[in-house]
């Protein structure tokens, strides 16, 4: 199969530009769309039936997704995240690869998406991300975005990176995936780094984002204009 060009443009603002030949198609995200040519042709449903869309909202993201596709010779379709941040694409062969949920921007057609819960109770409590992740299978690229600059990891058999939590984008699903105590009190006292740290055990290959979105939202409420009570203006 061959990869569908593209080009990612941008630095820390960045997008993706898809261009397909007649009877291709790209399925998006509601409103990850930026730019269009004419004659590219938009038609929204389910991909994958009722079931796979309540998936997806369960994952938090929209019950419909939205099909691109020319109309008479080749167009092109451009895509953006919704946080300053990098998109980058990984291509699937039969392979799986399985990310956080709010990650996916745009896929192939040939792309399924699913729901993969994580393996251990544990690491859905203390996770940050809940108990859901999202699952990519099938044959083609799938479009994901990250927030802040990518940190790609290759991890060998048996080799083991512990990351902050929620600044893991995505893994491939040889990669085992769990929660681990951050160290002793000391630290979760004190070293500000939370409770729990996310472990990740190789082989396979691992996304990470150098931002947390939340993390940043909880730093700049301090500096957010407080509105004077008893005042409508």
């Amino acid at each position: 199969m061959s990869v569908m060009r593209h080009e990612i443009t941008g630095d820390n603002l960045q997008q993706v530009t898809v261009t397909l030949n007649p009877g291709e198609s790209i399925f998006a995200e509601a409103g990850a769309m930026v730019n269009m040519s004419g004659n590219m042709k938009m038609n929204t449903g389910v991909k994958g039936g009722v079931l796979k869309g309540f998936k997806r909202m369960v994952t938090g993201e929209s019950f419909f997704i939205t099909e691109f596709s020319p109309d008479g010779g080749e167009g092109f379709v451009s895509f953006a995240g919704n946080v300053p941040g990098k998109i980058f694409p990984i291509f699937l062969k039969g392979n799986e690869f399985i990310a956080q949920k709010d990650s996916f921007l745009c896929s192939e057609s040939g792309i399924d998406l699913d729901v993969a819960f994580t393996k251990k109770i544990r690491s859905g409590i203390f996770g940050g991300e809940g108990f859901i992740l999202q699952r990519y299978s099938g044959s083609g690229n799938v479009f994901l975005h990250c927030c802040g600059d990518i940190i790609e990891l290759n991890l060998k058999p048996g080799e083991i990176t512990r990351v902050s939590t929620g600044l893991v984008v995505g893994f491939e699903d040889t990669v085992t995936y769990d929660i681990s105590l951050a160290g002793g009190v000391k630290s979760v006292l004190f070293a500000g780094e939370g409770l729990f740290l996310t472990t990740l055990t190789g082989p396979g290959r691992v996304i990470l984002q150098s931002m947390d979105l939340a993390r940043l939202a909880a730093s700049l409420i301090p500096y957010l204009p407080k509105q004077t009570s008893g005042s409508n203006r």
